[in-house]
């Protein structure tokens, strides 16, 4: 520390500096407004909207969200539609069932 200015906050390695929030992550920005539930609730949505996912066409790890429900592929270049905040909805995958359950009950 001597070395350094008399500020010791001044000494850190480039390391530790960018390290400013333990719990909050991305929701950090938001300080103490508006409550730990809803920030919390926040929190998981921006995480899973800043995401990459895997392209079910290329395969590769390269779907990024354009706007809300709008997601493309940058290796591919191809644009699918999906939640707002996740590629594939809960709902997306029961209706997907329920379709290929009543496809093959009616071939059979």
């Amino acid at each position: 520390w001597s070395s350094c200015s008399p500020w010791p906050a001044a000494c850190l390695s480039p390391a530790m500096v960018n390290k400013r929030t333990k719990k909050a992550g991305i929701t950090g920005k938001y300080g103490v407004r508006y409550g730990a539930s809803l920030r919390k609730t926040v929190k998981k949505m921006e995480i899973s909207q800043h995401a990459t996912y895997t392209c079910v066409f290329c395969g590769k790890d390269s779907i990024k969200r354009v706007a809300t429900g709008i997601w493309h592929c940058k290796a591919c270049k191809k644009t699918v539609a999906g939640g707002a905040y996740t590629l594939n909805t809960a709902q997306a995958a029961q209706v997907r069932s329920t379709i290929r359950r009543l496809r093959e009950g009616t071939e059979v």
